[in-house]
């Protein structure tokens, strides 16, 4: 009986000593929740309120509450140009328990206020925001009470205030982009520069225009004792293979002068412990530490990107804070150097010339609340299972989301990131040039620690558009302005994009290469042209100019940032913003889910060059999809085969803000175009590249593989029904890293009949087949190809579909669809060989559902 008084004894003392251990460890850490809860929001001048979602914005608060009908479907758009010239106010409550008020530090915290936002708490104004890019913090000790406390944010109309920032100014400046009079006002409006938004909100060539505001970021309380971490930056000073000699730089707010100890801990093991001194105010502290036998941060294809976790922590009695850091260790420099051409471009990984594969990201929405942690998966899974190893986020956009990076991080994606200036003229007076300076330095320290960033770009296309030293050149801006218009007009120019944004740069993440605008030219007084020697080309010959698809292989530069070709979504996205009435190129709501001027009819122009132009809508938007992977397989090929002189192919673009006609390689609804299929086929490690040269047909191998391989090359040449009319092996040494050209004959050597021949082309080793193509000597429309018919088996596998394909005869570029289900195919818009059996899988998004209709369209189908 003792026994259990005294075992009874021991473990209330254990139970007081635990909860004695949590109410310390609670009263040491900071305290912090989001608020997120209750709010809702009205039009200033209505006294009705609706309930709304944090973080969010007015448009899709409105259509939750059904006072909108969706913004994308049809002509709604239009229809919906009221709600940015209104003001609206945002309003909720939250509590604060005796815990949080008994700390020293009370702080609000906004992530991201988009735009122009007054900010009361308790009905005492706390804040004015006027930057969507910038983060804010509030000292709210004094005005926040224990118990209800009230919040209320009242959005100031981002066109209202951008017309008064344009009047202020008193010169209008060009916005190439800027849709002003689909949102009701003139082309003398052009607000978009003055407003430090997403540029894309007020409409591009291929967005609608939807100026939101609203809270586009989390909220949150924070309380905290003593002392604060503000900002922890892990700086690589050196790194070999046996060393990584590091140094972690970190911002404190102490409250007092006081004695602190730091600890740095590596994948949760401690590193360093080291005793500081703080002062009141903002200390800098440098903890200098090292990691035996680093492993690499490395590109995907290249090698594993290896993270480690970096957490920074400080004590101080019985106060405390920490942040933690994921982070690559690598050596990554842009090499520009003179050669005999001008000037080389290419990233350097651990040592490593790198060839950049890559597409162009833009939003993944107009409305930014709906770009969830699935959306961020779903883009990088598909830059990853394409090949890609590098992402340009484009300055007419946001700073991505934190978890953009970490994924880009963990996948070994280089991010090339522009500030966001895109295709506009900018002011340069005082307050618009502190905001910017801010957001700069707040925007590079936030990623500085992010292994996945390569660089950073001054804007989107401003440079070439108006060439300052050439006042008859770029796009012709500088004659729309007086003499002394243009010296302001540069002045301000020189002073954001030569000063303020490299200078934040070099103080933050000096290692990292800043360029001041793409595309452009290393040499002053130069701008990049169609085949830049000296720097990065956007090259628009093909489309803008109609120029035809095989000047993709003459207009060549150092590195490719910018080139494209639009296609349609696919017939079930259609659907989703069309009615059948709509089913035509031209209808108005066709026209109106298409923003580039020329593009409806771009496409049919570029259809009749190299194919049949079907008169069935289901069959042109598909023909249109294969043109477009048509085309970009050829600029892609062209690139690769230039190495070492271009280093680079980055398409545009990956994905869409809305369901539209573009130039996206996937949908809106994340559906994958033609193209992104051909994308992943070109960006393989080893491809095969047959191609012509006056009239000999050459075949070229492009490997990223580090080490030569020696294999075999299988060269035969068919016709559409399977039968092999010539055959030929030879031993070939694919070189590491580069081009190699394996065979260049007279097309006579191969066939006299070009019309109804292919090449079916392998590398071979011992161990199988490193890569194939099939190539044809002609244009599709020159094509005499059979009616194939389809043999095919659908069996469950887990819960995926495995499908069988064979054929007695080619089917060209075939399209498989089960009709109404979503899902991916591991492969589509392929050229199914006769006798050969393919197998691919299906992964249904829904796995309870078991698809029966697959649906088959090949290129002789569609005409």
């Amino acid at each position: 009986m003792s026994e259990m008084i005294k075992n009874k004894t021991l473990s209330s003392v254990l139970l007081m000593s635990v909860l004695l251990s949590i109410s310390t460890l609670l009263q040491a850490s900071p305290l912090s929740f989001k608020i997120n809860d209750g709010w809702k929001f009205r039009q200033i001048d209505s006294t009705n309120w609706h309930s709304a979602t944090v973080p969010g914005c007015v448009h899709t608060d409105l259509l939750s509450n059904k006072l909108i009908e969706d913004p994308f479907y049809r002509l709604n758009e239009h229809k919906l140009q009221w709600i940015d010239k209104t003001d609206w106010v945002y309003q909720t409550s939250f509590n604060l328990s005796p815990e949080f008020l008994s700390k020293e530090n009370l702080e609000l915290n906004f992530k991201g206020l988009d735009t122009y936002a007054e900010v009361y708490l308790n009905d005492k104004k706390i804040l004015s925001a006027d930057n969507m890019f910038l983060e804010w913090t509030v000292d709210c000790k004094a005005i926040a009470k224990q118990g209800e406390n009230k919040l209320y944010i009242y959005f100031h109309s981002p066109i209202n205030k951008g017309l008064k920032l344009l009047k202020d100014y008193g010169l209008r400046l060009i916005a190439v982009n800027d849709q002003a009079q689909n949102g009701g006002l003139t082309r003398d409006q052009l607000v978009s520069p003055f407003v430090r938004k997403a540029p894309y909100h007020f409409g591009w060539d291929w967005g609608p225009r939807f100026v939101t505001s609203g809270i586009w970021k989390p909220i949150s309380v924070l309380a905290w004792n003593n002392v604060k971490i503000e900002d922890f930056y892990v700086k690589q000073k050196s790194l070999s293979d046996k060393l990584a000699v590091l140094n972690g730089q970190l911002q404190v707010k102490s409250t007092k002068n006081q004695v602190a100890n730091i600890e740095i801990s590596i994948d949760s093991k401690p590193a360093i412990k080291k005793e500081i001194q703080l002062k009141i105010g903002n200390n800098d502290v440098n903890i200098p530490f090292q990691i035996n036998n680093p492993k690499r941060w490395w590109t995907n294809g290249l090698g594993k990107p290896n993270l480690y976790d970096i957490k920074a922590t400080i004590n101080i009695g019985n106060s405390s804070d920490s942040k933690s850091k994921e982070i690559g260790l690598r050596t990554l420099r842009l090499v520009q150097k003179p050669d005999s051409i001008g000037h080389s471009f290419y990233f350097e990984l651990n040592g490593i010339p790198v060839f950049a594969k890559g597409e162009n990201h833009i939003p993944n929405d107009m409305f930014l609340n709906r770009v969830t942690k699935d959306v961020y998966d779903w883009e990088i899974d598909t830059a990853v299972k394409s090949n890609i190893n590098m992402l340009r986020v484009w300055g007419g956009g946001i700073y991505e989301d934190e978890y953009f990076y970490q994924l880009c991080d963990r996948n070994g994606i280089l991010v090339w990131q522009d500030f966001m200036f895109a295709c506009s003229l900018y002011p340069g007076n005082e307050s618009f040039l502190k905001s910017i300076t801010k957001e700069a330095e707040y925007q590079v320290q936030r990623l500085r620690n992010h292994a996945s960033i390569a660089l950073w770009c001054g804007n989107n296309e401003i440079d070439i558009a108006w060439q300052n030293e050439n006042k008859d050149g770029g796009w012709g801006w500088q004659k729309n302005y007086s003499e002394q218009q243009r010296k302001q007009i540069w002045a301000a120019y020189d002073t954001i994009f030569n000063h303020i944004l490299p200078a934040a740069v070099k103080k933050n993440t000096p290692e990292i290469a800043y360029w001041q605008s793409s595309p452009s030219s290393i040499v002053p007084g130069k701008y990049s042209s169609n085949n830049n020697p000296d720097g990065d080309v956007h090259y628009w010959g093909v489309w803008h100019a109609r120029e035809p698809f095989e000047k993709y292989a003459t207009n060549i530069g150092r590195f490719m940032s910018e080139y494209g070709f639009q296609s349609f979504p696919e017939f079930e996205t259609v659907k989703k913003y069309a009615l059948p009435e709509d089913y035509n190129i031209e209808s108005e709501v066709m026209k109106a889910h298409q923003r580039s001027g020329i593009g409806n009819m771009a496409i049919k122009d570029y259809m009749k060059m190299y194919y049949h132009i079907p008169d069935n809508f289901e069959k042109f938007l598909y023909v249109g999809q294969v043109l477009q992977a048509y085309g970009i397989q050829f600029a892609i090929e062209s690139h690769r085969r230039a190495m070492p002189t271009n280093m680079g192919s980055i398409v545009w673009q990956i994905n869409d803000c809305w369901p539209v006609a573009s130039w996206s390689s996937c949908d809106y609804f994340h559906r994958w175009k033609a193209l992104q299929y051909e994308i992943k086929r070109s960006f393989e490690p080893i491809i095969i590249s047959a191609y012509k040269n006056e009239n000999n047909t050459c075949i070229a191998v492009v490997s990223d593989k580090l080490k030569d391989i020696p294999a075999k090359l299988e060269i035969n040449v068919c016709d559409f029904s399977g039968k092999i009319l010539q055959s030929s092996i030879q031993p070939v040494i694919i070189k590491a890293n580069s081009v190699s050209t394996v065979s260049v004959q007279p097309t006579i050597h191969w066939t006299q009949n070009v019309s109804n021949t292919y090449l079916a082309l392998s590398i071979k080793t011992n161990n199988g087949i490193l890569a194939k193509k099939t190539y044809f000597f002609t244009q599709p429309k020159n094509l005499q190809l059979p009616k194939p018919n389809i043999e095919f088996k659908v069996v469950k596998q887990g819960t995926d579909w495995q499908i069988t394909l064979k054929t007695v005869v080619l089917a060209k570029d075939l399209y498989l669809n089960f009709a109404g289900i979503e899902g991916f195919f591991s492969d589509n818009y392929f050229d199914l060989l006769p006798g050969k059996e393919l197998t691919l899988i299906f992964t249904p998004k829904d796995k309870s559902i078991n698809p029966t209709k697959l649906e088959m369209m090949s290129l002789s189908d569609s005409y």
